[in-house]
């Protein structure tokens, strides 16, 4: 009789973990539902990681030809201060403070940590983007299918208004490949891979970017705090 209560209590508690992990699985399919679709791509290269982040380091390089050109930052998120390292050269200033004199240095960084950060730029930029989400599109570099994800920027406000790209979206719901159409036309600016990815710190970072034309830009120097 003991061991049959003993097996009573057993089953007792293995169907009480049964039901939390259940619970705790309707939950997470909740929130996951809740998500818009931006949310969610974020979320699958990490997002949900960002809040833990102080400081993020990167260098932004493109080779096409001969023609080498890299431009190092350290941005501290909790501060929004950013310092731009280049050709020797340093220059650190607070994103609230940006005047005329830093509008160059300003718009370098937003295109380079766009490239970098574009999956939680979507996040970042909700209210100034339009999205839609096509299934059973054809990959521009690879020829493969897979879900086109669109994003089509405001007419004001930001360095480049009215622009547009096309995210498309691997299985991994990792971003395989990008189109830069600029000012929202329906010719392609640049095409791209999104590939070599990394993580740091829970953040999945795509660290290469290239195409047939011999383009290359990517990341090095990586480091997340």
């Amino acid at each position: 009789m003991y061991r049959n209560i003993l097996f009573i209590a057993v089953l007792a508690i293995v169907s009480c973990k049964d039901s939390a992990k259940q619970a705790q699985d309707v939950s997470s399919d909740n929130a996951m539902a809740e998500m818009t679709v931006p949310e969610r791509l974020a979320a699958a290269h990490g997002f949900d990681h960002w809040a833990d982040v102080s400081e993020i380091t990167f260098t932004f390089n493109v080779d096409r030809d001969t023609m080498h050109f890299e431009r190092g930052w350290i941005w501290n998120v909790r501060e929004n201060r950013v310092t731009r390292i280049m050709q020797g050269d340093t220059l650190s200033y607070l994103r609230s403070e940006v005047d005329s004199t830093l509008t160059q240095a300003d718009g370098n960084f937003i295109n380079d940590k766009y490239w970098f950060l574009a999956p939680y730029q979507w996040v970042w930029d909700q209210k100034n983007i339009q999205w839609e989400m096509e299934g059973g599109a054809t990959a521009p570099i690879s020829g493969e299918t897979m879900d086109k994800f669109t994003i089509v920027y405001g007419d004001s406000g930001g360095y480049t208004p009215g622009d547009a790209y096309d995210f498309y979206i691997g299985a991994d719901s990792l971003v395989a490949e990008w189109v830069f159409r600029r000012g929202n036309q329906p010719e392609p600016g640049l095409v791209t891979t999104w590939e070599g990815y990394e993580e740091h710190g829970g953040l999945k970072l795509s660290t290469m970017h290239q195409n047939q034309e011999g383009f290359k830009l990517y990341f090095t120097g990586v480091s997340v705090k």
